[in-house]
């Protein structure tokens, strides 16, 4: 009988005491039963620790606030000797299936490579009340990583190499885990894409992403994070730092894309080649003259 393969649910907490249970339970009630969860509390001042403490088999590590991004890859470097690894929002609630079908098409994968598991979400209210289904067909590829990021960390799934090259490179630019995740594997490992909904998204007044936005919170939001903040320096220094770790391994056509995106100040020149690149960024065609147009400008 082959052996089953071990699989590591990791929980990032903060001050989740409304939502918590509701969360955990669905991770306990999943089908595939080689599971074992892990939660690093972020400095929660609610009762977020004192409920998760109820449940039995769970590991939890206390530690300081540092935000999500390190606590995630905290996790990351304690949790070892794992076959796959799954990312876990405390809000969220997980398909009964989700670690199944995540493992499942997961091993079909040549598991020399970083290799990334990741799915649709349908969108609820903070009272768990559906709002709307998730767009099913999606584009990812390495080209599009450098601009985008399609795959939701709570839906994500990795092997254990992915895991190993995280921690031995673990990123000091670093937009959010998944961006860069979906970026490493995009480049170097392949990525296998369910359209099933797989995770209830719990959407707040105050996400912090764009994923079940209508058209006008859209383009308030787009204001908001890339012209009014840094986040794009923040993605030109996670894409410069990619690409002095991992350019060389990367396919020919990869590394002339990723070229354009290395210079650490303005180039006019290679502005006018990226918004003339003849390969689409992104799925949209708003999306897409919209990138365009910061591309010329030297925002992106």
């Amino acid at each position: 009988m082959k052996e089953e393969k071990s699989v590591a649910i990791l929980l990032s907490t903060y001050n989740g005491e409304k939502y918590i249970k509701e969360q955990i339970d669905s991770l306990i009630n999943q089908t595939y039963k080689n599971v074992h969860i892990y939660v690093r509390d972020d400095g929660s001042t609610d009762k977020t620790l004192s409920i998760i403490k109820e449940y039995k088999n769970i590991t939890i590590i206390e530690g300081e606030n540092k935000g999500f991004i390190k606590s995630f890859f905290e996790l990351l470097e304690k949790v070892d000797n794992v076959d796959y690894y799954s990312f876990c929002d405390q809000d969220d609630v997980w398909r009964e299936d989700k670690v199944e079908r995540s493992v499942e098409m997961l091993s079909k994968l040549d598991e020399s490579k970083p290799n990334l598991f990741f799915s649709n979400s349908d969108y609820y209210d903070i009272d768990l009340n559906f709002v709307a289904h998730g767009e099913k067909y999606k584009v990812y590829n390495f080209r599009n990583s450098l601009v985008e990021c399609v795959s939701q960390g709570m839906t994500m799934c990795i092997n254990k190499v992915t895991r190993d090259m995280l921690v031995k490179n673990k990123p000091q630019n670093c937009i959010s885990h998944d961006c860069y995740i979906y970026m490493l594997c995009a480049g170097l490992g392949q990525m296998v894409y369910d359209d099933e909904a797989l995770v209830k998204y719990r959407r707040h007044t105050k996400s912090v992403t764009a994923e079940g936005k209508n058209f006008i919170e859209l383009q308030i939001w787009r204001i908001k994070k890339f012209l009014l903040s840094d986040s794009l320096d923040l993605i030109r220094k996670q894409i410069i730092e990619f690409g002095n770790l991992y350019r060389e391994e990367l396919k020919e056509e990869d590394k002339k894309v990723l070229s354009l995106f290395m210079e650490e100040k303005y180039s006019f020149i290679l502005s006018i080649k990226k918004a003339f690149y003849p390969k689409k960024f992104r799925k949209k065609l708003s999306d897409e003259i919209l990138l365009r147009i910061l591309f010329i400008i030297g925002k992106m």
